[in-house]
C-alpha cells in the first residue's frame, strides 16, 4: 500500500476545498453539507469547522445514508446496514454540497441526489470529495476535489479517519491478479 494523502495533506486539501466552497458560494447564508456515510460525515464536519473559521458563523451540517437508494440492491449478496440520516434543517432553497469520501463510478453520488430529493427541493446541489480516482460510468463531476488519482480497476483507494479508523491517511492497493 502506498500513502498518497497524509494527515498533514488531508488537512491542507480540505482548507483549499473549504475556502473554495466559500468563494463560489458567497453569501454563505443559503449554504448546507450533506456527508455520506460514514467517512463522508467527518469530512462534511470538518469542513463545516473550516467553513466557520472563514465566515464566522455555523454552516447546517447533515448525514445521509444511501443504503436503499443505490441500483445494485439486488445485486448484493447480503442486505446492505442501514446508518443513520439526521438531516434537522430544510432543503429548499438551499445550496447543499454532497460530501463524500471517494469518487468512482458517480453511483452513490446519483443515489445521494434521489434520497435528498425526499427531503425538499435544494436550490443547487453541488458535490465535494477528498479523492476523485476516475472511472465514471455516469455523467457526474464533482465541483471540490482534495486530490485527483488516476486508478486502474486493479487499485483500491482506502481512506480512513481518525473518528471511525483512529488515523487520518489515503492510501492505495494494488489489488491482486486474478487466476
Amino acid at each position: 500500500m502506498t500513502t498518497i494523502l497524509n494527515s498533514e495533506a488531508m488537512l491542507r486539501a480540505l482548507s483549499r476545498m473549504a475556502h473554495e466552497i466559500v468563494e463560489r458560494n458567497t453569501p454563505v447564508e443559503g449554504l448546507a453539507l450533506v456527508g455520506l456515510q460514514t467517512r463522508g460525515v467527518f469530512l462534511a464536519r470538518r469542513l463545516e469547522q473550516k467553513i466557520r473559521e472563514i465566515v464566522g458563523r455555523e454552516i447546517p451540517c447533515g448525514s445521509l445514508d444511501i443504503s436503499m437508494y443505490r441500483d445494485d440492491l439486488n445485486r448484493r449478496s447480503s442486505p446492505p446496514k442501514v446508518k443513520n440520516t439526521d438531516i434537522g434543517f430544510g432543503l429548499d432553497e438551499k445550496t447543499v454540497v454532497i460530501v463524500d469520501d471517494v469518487l468512482f463510478t458517480g453511483r452513490s453520488t446519483r443515489a445521494a441526489m434521489d434520497a435528498l430529493n425526499d427531503f425538499g427541493r435544494p436550490l443547487k446541489i453541488q458535490l465535494a470529495v477528498l479523492v476523485d480516482r476516475g472511472h465514471r460510468e455516469l455523467p457526474i463531476r464533482a465541483d471540490y476535489v482534495g486530490k485527483n488519482v488516476p486508478t486502474s480497476f486493479k487499485e483500491r483507494i482506502h481512506v480512513r479517519m481518525k473518528e471511525e479508523d483512529g488515523v487520518d491517511e489515503v492510501t492505495i492497493e494494488k489489488l491482486p491478479n486474478e487466476k
